[in-house]
């Protein structure tokens, strides 16, 4: 039976480690086995689209990733649309090397609110590649290679930077940053960008 893992919160420095990467003969030691399924557990319980392993506290090149219709019920088709945001079954990714695909144009990036679990109770905006190419292996030490677009690349931008040190407030704009509270009170309809516009009317 899994069991649920405490999330590391920021401030803590193994938040801010390279993570180190795994064998693929690590994979089938039972240890590692059980850890990858607390950390799926622990990332339905809280709930989060994905959890990278140094976020329980293990420095290791391993993340767990899933985006459950159940996840995106309370967005509506048109939001959906807009951050191109689909159903992701779950999977592991281990040792992955991410490769972020077409320029720094307008049409080549993106940004939204994004939340961590490590960040509890804030959202930010971020600025993210739309289309990635990721090589990895999977949790049986196969070969994985894939390329995904909107949310799907963003999730896995966010999940690979946590296991080079990087958190999504070190890539944010700082004045889109507020309490998950406030977002849902005051921006959840709004863009990054409308927020800001709005910050800076006069009242």
């Amino acid at each position: 039976m899994s069991s649920l893992l405490d999330i590391v919160q920021v401030g803590d420095p193994v938040l801010r480690q390279r993570a180190r990467p795994l064998a693929p003969a690590d994979l089938h030691r039972a240890d590692l086995v059980r850890l990858i399924d607390d950390m799926q557990a622990t990332m339905r319980a809280a709930p989060g689209v994905g959890l990278a392993a140094p976020q329980v506290g293990h420095s290791l090149q391993l993340v767990v990733i899933e985006d459950p219709p159940s996840l995106q019920a309370r967005l509506t088709p048109a939001q959906l649309a807009e951050r191109q945001r689909r159903p992701i079954d779950l999977h592991v990714l281990v040792n992955p090397t991410l490769t972020l695909l077409g320029g720094a144009g307008a049409d080549d990036v993106f940004e939204a609110f994004e939340g961590c679990l490590s960040l509890q109770g804030l959202v930010m905006g971020v600025t993210r590649s739309l289309q990635v190419r990721v090589e990895a292996l999977d949790q049986h030490g196969a070969e994985v290679v894939l390329e995904a677009s909107g949310w799907y690349a963003r999730i896995l931008q966010h999940e690979v930077d946590h296991l080079h040190g990087v958190l999504c407030c070190d890539r944010m704009d700082p004045r889109t940053l507020t309490t998950v509270a406030q977002h849902e009170r005051l921006w959840k309809l709004a863009s990054p960008a409308e927020m800001r516009r709005a910050l800076e009317t006069p009242r």
